[in-house]
């Protein structure tokens, strides 16, 4: 028989053991939902940084000025978020919305995915970004920087489609990146 000091312990110990509800930042995001498996609303404070620089220590002026991928270090918790995507449907990156801000404190609303189960953890989905004393502003900016970067690449169709760096990544590698034999043998098969 367990003694009630010893059951208590052991009780005690596996609360502990278990994993922590995640935190509901859900309170007063206006982000619109999507439908994707494990999606929560998020609103929450944070500091926009270079991941590299944090990990690694590998540090680029303001954080790579939009060529690198950056992060949201939410202050509520200290948690590194990885904003993957924008408030564009095309399911564009953030970065074009978020460098102007790096190492400043915004606060930000979006979409949040963090689910061991499809191992996406702090995946985030910002919709819209205020800095400290300003106004929110939507994060839909990718398009047109994209324009503005290519402006040799306007035409009808989807960007990527028109995209320089995406038809050399095609004529070197071919469409499914497995070289030019590989895709006429699954174009002949397929199509």
């Amino acid at each position: 028989m367990i003694r009630p000091t010893l059951k208590r312990s052991i009780i005690c110990f596996a609360a502990l053991a278990m994993p922590a509800t995640a935190q509901d930042f859900s309170e007063g995001s206006e982000a619109r939902e999507w439908g994707l498996y494990a999606e929560q609303k998020a609103l929450f404070t944070a500091t926009v940084t270079d991941p590299l620089c944090v990990l690694a220590g590998d540090c680029a002026d303001n954080c790579g000025a939009g060529n690198r991928q950056v992060v949201l270090v939410r202050e509520a918790d200290d948690v590194m978020i990885f904003p993957l995507k924008n408030a564009q449907s095309a399911f564009n990156g953030a970065v074009a919305d978020l460098a102007p801000f790096c190492g400043q404190t915004v606060d930000v609303d979006g979409l949040l995915i963090d689910d061991q189960e499809i191992g996406a953890m702090n995946v985030y989905m910002v919709q819209r970004i205020r800095p400290e004393g300003g106004d929110w502003q939507r994060a839909n900016t990718w398009t047109d920087d994209w324009a503005a970067k290519n402006p040799d690449a306007s035409g009808d169709g989807p960007w990527f489609r028109r995209d320089p760096r995406v038809r050399q990544q095609i004529e070197d590698e071919g469409y499914l990146g497995l070289g030019k034999e590989v895709d006429k043998a699954f174009i002949a098969d397929w199509f």
